[in-house]
Order: structure tokens, then sequence, then C-alpha cells
């Protein structure tokens, strides 16, 4: 019997046997759809964290005040001037960015309050990691930390490329996004903190859906020179002087060990031996942050898998019906001629067609949950490759053939005078 013969056979007897032929294509069929979703959703988060180490940059360090600290009065926390301090030890790092935030502006502009929006104190070294930005105007430069001017850039939100579903239920715009979407504020003056501050430029973010960056939320709504955000926006004395955070980024991963040790050393010792900050590594955080979402990987690999090896199982116990139930028509074939090997080949490609046709259809499903609903619902850390819908449906037919490889065996072993004296 030729390969021809066998799938022609194979073909006319799953058209034969409709249900159990669909039992099994369905649970194949399901298990390679498990396995392709997570196939590309493992793909799309190595992707995303590729993009994410060019934005942040190689030798990413954020050092922040410490949480629930009680301060025994010798140091002043997190300052500007501790930034100052690491620039002028450590010249050649490729940034020094000092941040401080106010959650709560309150801006106005023509003498109306705007809510939702948040200022973010910075140094003209903010720009240079993390920088998803479409820029209008121009940015902030040394001159203006220097004057304490009071100019400011607005951020723009980016809207979506493709809405998801859920999207439609979040209908709130706050009074701050409303204006800067719908008029063009470069040249124009906003209220903070009671002082007039010019808008020098205006910052657009991309899409939601097209931002490389792993965190999204808590873009800057309104940035404005460090100096001026201390000297006009910040709260009590203290305040006039604290930062939130310092970004520093050693331009290397492999001097990150030395640079953070210095760090800490030179921290340690402005701050008067208080332990009042922390140094942690952005890589680290987006490994953690990986590492978490890989735990819902290996889940859905695993049920994958499992559903893989359940159609498996019934290929298995479908090919053993078929060989029972055919047992005449086998001692037929052996006396007309027919080897062992062509007997084997027989139920194997039926098999092996069944899991063809369940992987092909599996693959037709995952892409559809791919599109239709991981994309949908703005999961967009989800990346299908031809090879993983090719490899799927190899491995599809592979696995059918694998289980049926015992029934086939036992088949090709039967005895043409014993197997065609069985009735059907």
């Amino acid at each position: 019997m030729n390969i021809g013969e066998a799938g022609r056979t194979a073909a006319r007897e799953i058209r034969v046997h409709k249900i159990r032929s669909l039992l099994s294509f369905s649970a194949i069929s399901v298990g390679a759809a498990s396995l392709l979703y997570t196939l590309a959703q493992t793909r799309g988060m190595q992707e995303s964290v590729r993009k994410n180490l060019k934005l942040m940059g190689p030798g990413a360090l954020t050092i922040s005040a410490k949480e629930h600290y009680t301060s025994r009065g010798l140091s002043k926390g997190l300052t500007g001037a501790d930034a100052d301090a690491i620039r002028a030890e450590m010249p050649e790092l490729y940034m020094v960015s000092p941040t401080a935030r106010d959650w709560n502006a309150r801006p106005r502009f023509a003498g109306k309050p705007l809510d939702g929006a948040n200022a973010l104190g910075v140094t003209p070294e903010w720009r240079r990691r993390n920088w998803v930005y479409r820029l209008r105007g121009r940015f902030l430069n040394e001159t203006d930390v220097r004057e304490t001017a009071r100019v400011c850039l607005v951020v723009e939100p980016g809207g979506w490329f493709k809405k998801p579903f859920w999207a439609a239920f979040w209908s709130h715009v706050n009074g701050f996004d409303a204006l800067v979407t719908r008029r063009d504020m470069l040249g124009r003056h906003l209220e903070l903190g009671g002082h007039d501050f010019l808008v020098v430029g205006t910052l657009k973010l991309p899409p939601r859906d097209l931002d490389p960056r792993l965190e999204k939320w808590g873009n800057p709504s309104i940035i404005v020179p460090l100096t001026s955000y201390h000297a006009f926006l910040a709260g009590d004395q203290r305040q006039q002087t604290a930062v939130d955070k310092i970004q520093v980024d050693t331009g290397d991963e492999k001097t990150l060990g030395a640079v953070r040790h210095r760090i800490e050393q030179l921290l340690s010792q402005r701050h008067r031996g208080e332990k009042d900050f922390e140094v942690k590594s952005d890589l680290q955080d987006l490994e953690d942050m990986i590492r978490e979402q890989n735990k819902d990987v290996a889940v859905a690999l695993a049920l994958g898998i499992v559903a893989l090896l359940s159609g498996g199982i019934g290929i298995l116990n479908v090919t053993l019906a078929a060989v029972y139930s055919r047992m005449r028509e086998i001692g037929i074939r052996r006396a007309l001629g027919a080897e062992r090997a062509d007997v084997l080949a027989l139920f194997i490609a039926e098999a092996a067609l069944l899991g063809l046709a369940g992987g092909a259809a599996g693959v037709a499903l995952g892409a559809v949950g791919i599109e239709k609903l991981a994309k949908a619902a703005g999961n967009e850390v989800v990346e299908l490759a031809w090879f993983h819908a090719a490899g799927m449906v190899a491995l599809s037919a592979a696995t059918a053939a694998a289980f049926a490889a015992y029934p086939a065996w036992l088949a090709s072993r039967m005895d043409p005078i014993e197997a065609m004296r069985e009735e059907r």
C-alpha cells in the first residue's frame, strides 16, 4: 500500500465514523489552540522585554525614599542635592534624573479649575530614557532649571489605535485631558500653585495599545523644571528640596553592581547614616514582573499540554476500536499480500490525518482568540508568529500518530487467518 492509498483509506474511515472522529478532532484542536496562545504570549512578552530594556536603558537604577521609615532627624531625606552629588561624584553616568511629583496639581486655565492633573518636576536629563512622546515646541533646558523659569509642558493622552471592548465602559475624561486634547496649548498660560506658567511644549503619548512600555499608568500631566516645582508647587519648607526618586542609568549593565554600591555609600554619608532611601535595579523589577506573568503562562501551557494529551488518548482509543472492528478487513488485506508495514501505515495515516486537521483547526481557533479576545481586551503582550502555527500543526499530527502507534502495531502483528475468522 502506498502513501496515497493509505491517505484515501484514512479519509474514508474518518467520514464513515464521524462522531468518534469529531471527538478526537475537537480535543486535538482545543489543545493546539491553547498551546498556540501560550507560545504567542511568551513571544509577545519576550518582545516587550526587549523594547522595555531599550527604553529604560541597560543600567537603570531607581533611588527612592524608603516607605514607612521613621527618621531620627539626622537626614534631610532624598533631595535634589543628592542627585547633584551623584552627578559630581560619577560624571561618567549616562543619566541622573531627579523628579518630584504633585498628584493633585489643580491647575487653572482662563480662571477655570481643572481636575485630574498631576505635575512633575524634572531636569533636562529626564528625556534620556523611557521617551515615547512626540514633542511639539521645545523641552526644558538647563537655563529653565538654573533660572527657576515658570515654563511647562503639557502631556496629551494618546487614546487607542484599536479600542478594546472594556474601554467603552470607561467613558470618563477628566477636565485637564479634555482641555489639552481639544485645544492647542502651545504658547498659552496655565496657572499652577497660584503662579502663571507659559506652555513651551506639548508631549503627545502614543496610543495605549501601541505603547511599548509595560507600565503605562502614572504618566505626568504637566512637566515643569525641578527648581520651579520646589519654588512654586512644593508645600512646606522640607518639601521645597525633596524629590520622590532619582533615576540613574549607568550606560552599561556590567557596571550596575559597582555603581549601585558607590551610590549607597555616597548617600549613606550624605544622610548621616540614616537608611531612609532605597536603590533598586529597574531590570530586576522588570524581571519580577515577567516572572509573575510567566506563572500564568505556565498554567496555560500545562492546560494546553493536558488538552493535547487528552486528544492523543482519544486518538488511541479510537484507533484501538477501529483495529478490533476491522480485524476481518486486516486479515483479507494481509492474505492479499499486504505487508505489516502497510497495515501499520493504514492506521497511523488515519490518526495523523485527524491530528493534522485538528491542528489546523486549533491554529485557526488560536488566531481568532488572539485577535478577537486577547487584543480586544487590550492585552498587547500576545504576538503570533507563522512558525508557531506551522509547528503546532506538525506537533498535533505527530502527537496523534504517536498515540496511534501502539494500536497500529497490534494490528500489524495479527495473524491473517485468525483475523479473517472474526465476524463483523
